[in-house]
């Protein structure tokens, strides 16, 4: 009976000692650090009720102090990689950007936020969806609305958005634009609406899940290749080649895309109207582009729907390529990208197909 009693007393003794370590992981908050450029979100003006304010006056600590609870979904920390309107976003931040994501995400760091402006929001997305190099969540987030504002949406957006990048379900989907209580992928996400804060949506493919005061649900995994299968690098990239983009309308002049070409664009990029077309002119003038090396892929100027490859514009006959779902602006990104490399026709649209 003595023998008996001993050994349950050890066996509780090394139950308890095993469990230690499981519920000291459990409490330990995952790492998660925020890199600001400025934004909206960051914005500040003289008038609570006034459309009128300037980006990016407010610095990351404030912005991560004025977050209640914040603290307790992540070990948190900041950092300011720049403070800009998106508007002004360049490529140089760009690969700042990167560069600190792929060196933060290579250590201890479990997840990314980056506060942005809106208006190239999707953009950014889209680069870092292509150059990251690890499957551990990058999420973007923003507002529509200064920090002054009546009702500023920032705060909240901030909070869903470290939420999201704390979630163990996160890892593998991309990187995301955190919005509006919702969860969309790089490749899928537009700017819909100029102001009002349901602007961010992806009426193609559809959100990933929703973010409701922290609780995250998920309901896919976002479509093309992205991060770790991803074969783009900016790894000891000073700049991306030149790409322009031609905006189609009606009676267009075809003598824009000789002049981008003389300005140094290395790439085109046309808005097309409806299913990527333009006037006959201009394509004529885009053959004669082509036949000189010059890239030149044909989107839409219509937010949704697909560029088809065998529509009413043969791309083998131009020399041209199709940006599939892409949007120009996307367009742009994934062209820049891979004209990093020496490329054929055919090789650059199976990169549309697939990214």
């Amino acid at each position: 009976m003595k023998t008996r009693n001993r050994m349950n007393v050890i066996f509780t003794a090394l139950l308890l000692f095993a469990l230690v370590p499981f519920n000291m992981a459990q409490d330990k908050l995952p790492k998660v650090v925020i890199l600001a450029t400025g934004g909206t979100i960051a914005g500040a003006g003289e008038s609570s009720t006034g459309s009128a304010y300037t980006s990016g006056q407010v610095k990351i600590e404030a912005m991560i102090d004025a977050v209640p609870n914040i603290r307790k979904l992540a070990d948190l920390r900041g950092e300011q990689i720049s403070n800009v309107g998106s508007q002004d976003m360049s490529v140089k931040i760009w690969l700042d950007l990167a560069n600190r994501i792929n060196e933060l995400l290579a250590g201890d760091v479990d997840g990314i936020v980056i506060t942005h402006g809106t208006d190239t929001q999707e953009e950014t997305a889209f680069f870092l969806n292509l150059v990251v190099k690890s499957d551990k969540p990058v999420v973007l987030t923003g507002s529509m609305r200064p920090s002054t504002a009546l009702s500023a949406d920032g705060p909240l957006n901030m909070y869903n958005a470290v939420a999201v990048a704390a979630d163990p379900h996160s890892k593998g989907r991309g990187v995301m634009v955190v919005m509006n209580d919702e969860i969309q992928s790089a490749h899928a996400v537009k700017k819909m609406i100029t102001t009002p804060v349901q602007t961010f949506m992806s009426p193609q493919h559809g959100l990933l899940g929703t973010v409701i005061f922290g609780q995250v649900t998920y309901f896919h995994y976002p479509f093309g290749l992205h991060t770790t299968e991803s074969e783009f690098s900016v790894d000891g990239v000073k700049k991306l080649p030149r790409v322009d983009i031609v905006y189609a309308c009606a009676d267009m002049s075809p003598d824009l895309i000789p002049i981008m070409v003389k300005a140094g664009a290395k790439g085109i990029v046309i808005a097309g109207v409806g299913d990527g077309n333009m006037t006959e002119a201009t394509l004529k003038a885009a053959k004669k582009a082509t036949a000189k090396g010059i890239k030149i892929v044909r989107a839409s100027r219509v937010p949704i729907g697909t560029v088809l490859l065998h529509g009413e514009v043969i791309d083998a006959d131009y020399g041209t390529v199709s940006s599939m779902d892409l949007n120009p602006q996307k367009a742009r990104v994934l062209l820049m990208l891979a004209m990093l490399k020496d490329r054929t026709r055919e090789e650059l649209q199976d990169l549309f197909l697939t990214y």
